[in-house]
């Protein structure tokens, strides 16, 4: 058995390695963190129709995401209650119903069991229907498209979940008068690490990008002496990290929107379009809020790149990445296939970035195999004890600086509230404690 309070000090920013290999603790994570959490399940664009449907996971559990015949959204757990198997075995489509194709069990868009072959002879008509049906994800909450669900109905609302994440993730979710659309289909790989390496960068961590992407910005930036500018820039600029309820986003202060990651073809969309942009989210926050996020415990996505993923953990040593491209959902076809091709060139399967990001997290846990590097402790007290505030309206605690590692004390503050078993109103009021002792939390 395992003491959380010995796994991660995040006052002290302590990490004890273990955390990332121990079956029990992931067994532990299971049903402790993801199975009280609010977890992304499909984008609206995915799912456009009655009948229209995507396969997911929450965790490890599959789950099927269905648009209803009224328009709503309905999801349930993709396993069918006579043995056991996967209901649907297409990653989406668009159906009148589903059968399970071992023993014909059949049920509708709704998840309720319609159908036993043989009902009569074999049942002798006595089964109960209605009681077999797969288990429902209780709440579902769709917010400007983005549609999560959690199996916790004591778990608090999406808006009080997200707290002032909201306003950060509104930076991506509201920037268009005409929504977003994601480009059709996931790129889906494995890599051989835990959950928690990359949910973590993606809150927290700008401190790696000068050493791990130092070739790939070679490769990227022809012009020596472009990039001689790009890195002293980088390096120099000013920014920001919010951090809050576990969540994390971090950013540059940018003078302009443009130049993009995409090119010119976008970036001319986004001049053209800059003025929208900022009646919907503020000029403030188009400028800044373009960095990378995580919504706690495993959706992230980095503004500039137009990418957003979930890390879906598969035994402590194990992820699988369900990645996406978002595209403006108004805008000119040459805009959308330079963002297509930008984020194929940098963070895709094999993007130059991502194969960065997925050595190091891979070279972590194949280190971790050893006995004694398991006995270790990790460093993640980076800003510990120097977090000023930022003069910014900016909700939520934002540092004066973007090289910090208050998101990740934050994500694993979290992390060891939901592992403790405390209740979410007993975590509700250890944050308030938290909060009288750091009054320069304020909200915009």
């Amino acid at each position: 058995m395992f003491d959380v309070n010995e796994l991660v000090q995040p006052e002290q920013g302590l990490i004890n390695p273990s955390i990332y290999t121990d079956p029990e603790v992931y067994q532990a994570e299971l049903e402790r963190v993801f199975a009280r959490s609010w977890l992304f399940l499909a984008h609206d664009t995915q799912i456009p129709k009655p009948g229209s449907f995507v396969q997911t996971y929450m965790a490890e559990d599959p789950v099927l995401v269905v648009r209803q015949r009224d328009g709503s959204v309905r999801a349930f757990l993709n396993q069918c209650r006579h043995r056991g198997m996967r209901i649907c075995r297409a990653d989406e489509g668009v159906a009148r119903a589903f059968t399970c194709t071992y023993h014909g069990w059949g049920y509708n868009l709704a998840g309720e069991l319609v159908n036993v072959p043989m009902q009569d002879r074999a049942y002798h008509d006595e089964i109960d229907k209605a009681a077999w049906g797969p288990t429902q994800v209780p709440r579902l909450h769709n917010h400007r498209g983005f549609v999560f669900g959690t199996w916790d109905e004591s778990a608090p609302s999406f808006e009080d979940y997200l707290g002032d994440m909201l306003w950060y993730f509104d930076a991506l979710a509201d920037r268009y008068d005409a929504g977003l659309t994601l480009v059709p289909g996931a790129t889906k790989w494995v890599i051989d690490c835990n959950w928690k390496f990359a949910a973590e960068q993606f809150a927290s961590d700008m401190y790696h990008v000068p050493s791990s992407h130092a070739s790939a910005l070679v490769a990227l930036i022809e012009d020596p002496a472009i990039l001689a500018e790009f890195q002293q820039q980088s390096t120099a600029a000013p920014g920001r990290q919010y951090a809050g309820n576990g969540h994390g986003s971090g950013f540059g202060l940018r003078p302009d929107m443009v130049p993009t990651q995409a090119g010119p073809d976008f970036d001319a969309w986004v001049v053209a379009n800059r003025e929208q942009i900022y009646r919907r989210i503020g000029e403030q926050r188009a400028l800044a809020v373009n960095g990378h996020n995580t919504v706690f415990p495993n959706f992230s996505w980095l503004t500039i790149n137009n990418t957003m993923r979930v890390w879906h953990p598969r035994g402590p040593g194990q992820i699988e990445v369900w990645s996406w491209t978002y595209l403006p959902k108004d805008a000119d076809e040459r805009a959308k296939r330079a963002v297509r091709t930008s984020t194929i060139r940098t963070f895709s399967a094999a993007g130059v970035f991502e194969t960065d990001d997925g050595e190091n997290w891979t070279e972590i846990q194949q280190v971790l195999r050893g006995h004694q590097a398991r006995r270790t402790t990790f460093n993640a007290q980076m800003g510990l004890g120097h977090e000023r505030r930022g003069t910014d309206s900016m909700p939520g605690r934002v540092t004066d600086d973007m090289y910090t590692e208050m998101a990740a004390r934050g994500m694993y503050r979290r992390w060891a509230d939901l592992m403790s078993g405390l209740s979410w109103p007993e975590i509700t009021e250890r944050d308030k404690a938290r909060q009288e002792r750091e009054p320069e939390a304020h909200r915009a």
